[in-house]
């Protein structure tokens, strides 16, 4: 690999992807058991916690064994859970339904991972781990025989059309024996890995969802701390995957809401106004009306499960939490996964490196055997299910949640990009949607509570290879769904003297991977713009 100029070169023994609940917890396990290994993190938001978005409610065994003492001095936002809720829904009203076993939560916490991420930080430091936020890994490097070797840090300060600006950084390389990703779900550089050692040449193919969610403050003497409620049905139909949580918080908040499933195959969906309508049904909009939006923002979730679990090692790196597909979908929780995982990863890799090995080649094995895996097995079949409609996913997930998984078949899917009707013989479902009143009233409203921040005279980040396709062929079969799946606006399609052509607002995005995923000609390329550029959410 040949540069115009020599890099600045740190060594470490491993370096780790993203300060996210794996990445974390796989350093923090690791320097407990061999403290004179030298591991770093890096994170391309500009704080530990800042790019973090999750429900989020956890379920405290791993963190117990990671930290036992933590509930002494828990993350700042932490309530333990307290009634469950679990609703059907129509557009006035709803069914209360017995809650599936997978989401009763007595003995589990609602917190907010972003900062649960934010308080692991500090315990990861004082053992030893250097941690990088604003960091942002742009690829990785690799020995002469392929193995990986480390990442490469993305420069900072170039213009838009490619020019070095007064505050040129070029980014130093970080080496190490081992690279652990932990980016979380569509991780940028895991995508090319997975491609390029074949990762997945024996699994389904991922399916994701996109969650879109928003903290509250609401009027005094609405929320029950620990309240959990969740639902399905209004305002998705009956053939699109959705469900919304509502959790209650201390302090007069509640975190809220909407996930839909990207293998969704109306063109003209919309997941953040699903998202909206839902919170303008009678049994929220009671609960916030009144209220002020805190934060907000979206993040895609990995759904594919068991099937859909690539090889999780490759010669000189390893796949961790929601990077490797771990989440627990009829849980709805993956960060119990996550921990587990990179716990797991960190005592192979403690006990590979007392025995001198240079590798750490078996872990993958050691994964598929533990409990985490185990757990994913006996749902595999729930969340593929509900591909064939509402009404069979439920009594599917009964069967399956009756026999723990037992079925002696595994149900299969296609990759969420090829699942979009065209426009020809689309179905066009009954929306039944309601006038909305609650705010945000659209969607560059929603990104102001995000608080995200690009340079906009920074290369654009969302690299579509061939933009005719977009102005062409993409209009006439689908309509240009890009315009409507990002929750952010970052695709618009505009008229002007020069015709109709893309454009791409890329300093509205939030990071959520979604482009990257829905694009029906995968033709979007989804790459980090420059470290501490996003979101900088709060509490999420």
């Amino acid at each position: 690999m040949s540069e115009a100029t020599e890099r600045d070169v740190m060594e470490y023994d491993v370096v780790t992807v993203g300060a996210g609940p794996a990445g974390l917890a796989f350093a923090i396990r690791l320097k407990q058991l061999d403290p004179e290994i030298s591991v770093c993190v890096i994170e391309k938001g500009s704080t530990v916690g800042a790019h973090i978005l999750s429900g989020a409610v956890i379920e405290p065994g791993p963190l117990d064994a990671l930290l036992p003492g933590w509930r002494e001095a828990p993350p700042p936002i932490c309530v333990p859970a307290g009634d469950d809720e679990f609703w059907l829904l129509n557009k006035t009203g709803g069914r209360r339904l017995p809650v599936p076993p997978g989401m009763k939560n007595h003995g589990n916490f609602i917190v907010s991972l972003g900062a649960m991420c934010a308080w692991l930080a500090p315990q990861a430091e004082a053992l030893g781990v250097e941690i990088y936020p604003g960091f942002a890994a742009s690829e990785t490097l690799h020995n002469d025989d392929g193995s990986v070797a480390g990442v490469r840090i993305g420069d900072m300060g170039i213009a838009r059309d490619g020019s070095h600006k007064p505050g040129f950084t070029q980014g130093i390389d970080i080496r190490a024996r081992l690279t652990v990703l932990a980016e979380g779900a569509r991780g940028h550089l895991t995508k090319r890995l997975i491609e390029r050692f074949k990762l997945d040449a024996d699994s389904d193919p991922q399916s994701y969802s996109i969650g879109i969610k928003e903290l509250w403050q609401v009027p005094e003497g609405r929320v029950v701390p620990g309240k959990i409620v969740h639902s399905i049905g209004w305002p998705a139909d009956n053939h699109t995957y959705g469900g919304s949580f509502l959790y209650h918080l201390d302090e007069n908040r509640v975190a809220l809401g909407y996930v839909s499933g990207l293998d969704y195959r109306d063109p003209e969906y919309r997941p953040w106004e699903a998202f909206q309508q839902w919170k303008n049904h009678p049994h929220v909009k009671s609960l916030i009306d009144g209220g002020n939006i805190m934060s907000a923002g979206a993040r895609a979730i990995v759904t594919g499960g068991w099937q859909s679990l690539p090889k999780t090692e490759m010669p000189g790196a390893l796949l961790i939490g929601d990077t490797a597909g771990l989440l627990n979908v009829p849980k709805i929780k993956g960060t119990h996964q996550a921990i587990r995982s990179g716990m797991l990863a960190a005592e192979h890799v403690a006990e590979t490196h007392k025995a001198g090995a240079t590798d750490s080649s078996g872990f993958d094995a050691k994964l598929r055997a533990s409990d985490a895996m185990a757990e994913l097995k006996k749902v595999r079949n729930i969340k593929p299910g509900f591909k064939r409609g509402l009404w069979f996913g439920l009594a599917n997930a009964a069967w399956e949640t009756a026999t723990a998984g037992l079925s002696p078949w595994t149900l299969k899917g296609k990759p969420d990009w090829n699942t979009l009707q065209n426009l020809a013989n689309a179905e066009k479902p009954k929306r039944d949607y309601v006038d909305r009143t609650l705010a945000p009233r659209d969607r560059l409203a929603g990104v102001y509570f995000a608080a995200t921040e690009h340079d906009e005279d920074q290369p654009v980040h969302l690299h579509v290879a061939d933009t005719s396709i977009c102005i062409e062929q993409c209009t006439q079969e689908y309509d240009n769904p890009c315009t409507r799946f990002c929750p952010a606006g970052v695709y618009e399609m505009v008229e002007d003297e020069g015709g109709r052509r893309l454009q791409i607002n890329a300093a509205n995005c939030v990071h959520c991977k979604t482009c990257d995923i829905k694009d029906p000609y995968r033709i979007i390329n989804w790459v980090t713009p420059e470290g501490g550029s996003g979101p900088n959410y709060q509490n999420l």
